[in-house]
């Protein structure tokens, strides 16, 4: 990086400005400029006198009192030269098409970026307006009109060294392949004379380089999935992030193929086996060093092989209850639930409603050095150390049911069924019960009550689930209102609030949050995703309302005066605490009502 040309912008405009708009007091002027003038000489690396102020870690002399920090100050700067300020979001920017408008080198030496590309606009990045000499040649070149916005210094910095070498990689593997090679997989065989048919190496640098990348910026984006999709003439990278699916980039689709190839080696799939889905598992790290597991699986499509990638965070198993959003109250209850000696307890949901994250956050809690954890799954979501896992293997007849079976022999205290499906399953989770071991498992049903029903509807006689059931919760997961921009100024309409709230006296809040949306939650209002939770503890009279020809409805109702809250009221009870939105609540509940 070179060091910033003399008619590029100074400390001293910056702080001639700062002192302008009384941001700065004339007696802390001289102070502060000694000291950012201090921090650009020792800096080893040249330094943008913005950077440099940021790190002085100055507070406005405005009310607020807000901190000058990089971001604030370069939105302040565009603002003092009449350009927008732009945050550079890096799953919006199309790197294979902006990286053709100049080389890295050319973009490092100015400390420009380019960001959009459109057939009569070329917008360009740059954090110094006044050092502009490479805009006409740039305009002559891309044959576009330039439009300039002002962004954060580091970010143009960070993101020239990774999307262009990024660029250069897939170029590079596109090079060594054919896009014929795709279509040997591809429902649709469409021929083309004189097309070769190399293939591009799993082991290829290129391609090594891009699946790193591909999960670093996935787990710096805090997404749970990845998705490799082939389709016709490119294959689409898409994310999901907070339980909402984000398109990333596309890619040829012969990239794909070996993106494919590259992640089933290292998951130790079959590499050459396209035609049927597979699963497998990679543990590796972040940049930080913290250990991550990736579970995959792969799908034979119309145009490919399609590869999702489910991202596991250890750290969630060593959650407490309050921070996966359980209230006191329940907390309390689910507590006192499983420091029971035997008994069955059950946590209902739809698929990506969280019931793994609260089962092996319970488990890791309950998983001392006294007692042996013992699970069956399928398949096995997070390898952990404190309990004994085995999974499911249908290929050799070994079932849910054989699995616990083989686990009554192996002197356990607590049993994890991953998923009660059939009446075989149940029949077994029950008998492990009844001889007195603690068995936690997941069914799929919208509502606590709904449980029982299902279960009777299995087969499973009533009088075996009266003696030993002991505790049903239902949960789902909704989107939290980013704190950076979230407003008090929402609106609900008052049958609305009337219908989540119903049967209680919970009064309608003053101030309703709602969503707006700023950069740091990339406009959608929302950040992050916390737990509603229906926790039904299995009374006596609740026990004797357990028959063959039992009622929801009666069961709902008693199961209520045991104190349980029904997931609408949970979810009320968020939007009061302005957690999340009325929108969000009845997106989740509507089905379990």
């Amino acid at each position: 990086m070179q060091k910033v040309a003399s008619s590029s912008i100074d400390l001293h405009q910056l702080f001639s400005w700062l002192l302008a708009d009384q941001i700065l007091t004339k007696a802390e002027l001289k102070q502060h400029f000694i000291q950012a003038q201090g921090i650009l000489r020792n800096a080893p690396l040249a330094m943008h006198p913005l950077t440099a102020i940021a790190q002085c870690k100055l507070t406005s002399a405005l009310a607020p009192h807000r901190q000058l920090t990089l971001d604030w100050l370069t939105e302040w700067m565009a603002d003092k030269v009449g350009l927008p300020f732009y945050r550079i979001d890096p799953l919006k920017i199309d790197f294979t098409k902006v990286a053709d408008v100049m080389s890295a080198q050319y973009a490092m030496r100015f400390h420009i970026l380019p960001l959009e590309l459109s057939s009569l606009e070329l917008t360009v990045a740059t954090s110094d307006p006044r050092a502009l000499e490479w805009e006409a040649e740039i305009a002559r070149i891309s044959r576009r009109k330039v439009r300039l916005v002002i962004a954060n210094p580091l970010d143009i910095a960070q993101y020239t060294a990774q999307f262009f070498s990024l660029a250069k990689s897939i170029k590079g593997a596109a090079k060594n392949g054919s896009q014929d090679l795709a279509l040997r997989n591809n429902f649709e065989q469409l021929v083309e004379m004189g097309a070769s048919n190399r293939q591009v190496d799993a082991n290829d640098q290129h391609i090594i380089y891009i699946v790193d990348w591909l999960w670093q910026f996935a787990f710096e984006q805090r997404a749970s999935d990845i998705h490799l999709e082939p389709k016709r003439e490119l294959g689409t990278i898409r994310f999901r992030i907070d339980g909402i699916l984000h398109q990333v980039y596309q890619v040829p689709v012969v990239i794909m193929i070996a993106m494919t190839a590259r992640i089933k080696l290292l998951g130790r799939m079959d590499v050459i086996e396209k035609r049927r889905p597979l699963d497998g598992r990679i543990k590796t790290r972040t940049q930080s060093g913290q250990e991550i597991e990736l579970r995959l699986s792969t799908m034979p499509t119309a145009f490919g092989e399609k590869l999702v990638m489910r991202i596991f965070d250890p750290e969630v198993v060593i959650k407490t209850l309050p921070e996966l959003g359980f209230p006191p109250d329940d907390a309390a209850r689910w507590d006192s639930l499983t420091a029971r000696p035997y008994g069955i307890i059950l946590v209902t949901g739809p698929t990506g409603s969280g019931k793994t994250t609260t089962l092996y956050s319970t488990l890791k809690a309950l998983a001392t050095s006294e007692v042996n954890v013992c699970t069956v799954e399928d398949p096995i979501e997070m390898v952990e150390a404190s309990f004994n896992q085995m999974q499911v293997q249908h290929g050799i007849d070994l079932s849910f049911a054989d699995g616990v079976r083989a686990l009554m022999r192996q002197d356990p205290d607590i049993i994890m069924v991953g998923e009660i499906r059939d009446l075989q399953t149940a029949e077994v989770a029950i008998q492990a019960a009844l001889t007195g071991h603690l068995v936690l498992s997941t069914l799929h049903t919208n509502d606590a009550p709904s449980a029982i029903m299902r279960l009777l509807e299995l087969g499973v006689p009533h009088y075996l689930l009266e003696s030993t059931l002991i505790g049903i919760m239902a949960q789902r997961l909704v989107r939290t209102l980013c704190p950076d921009c979230k407003s008090p100024d929402g609106e609900l309409d008052d049958e609305v609030w009337a219908s989540l709230v119903a049967g209680t006296t919970l009064s309608k809040p003053a101030a309703l949050y709602r969503p707006v949306g700023c950069p740091e939650c990339r406009q959608t209002g929302f950040r992050g995703r916390v737990g509603l939770y229906e926790l039904l503890t299995v009374s006596r009279p609740f026990a004797k309302l357990i028959q063959p020809n039992a009622s929801i409805q009666s069961l709902t109702e008693q199961s209520m005066r045991d104190g349980m809250k029904p997931l609408r009221l949970a979810g009320a009870l968020k939007i009061a605490e302005g957690v999340t939105s009325a929108e969000e609540v009845l997106k989740v509940c509507a089905t379990s009502q």
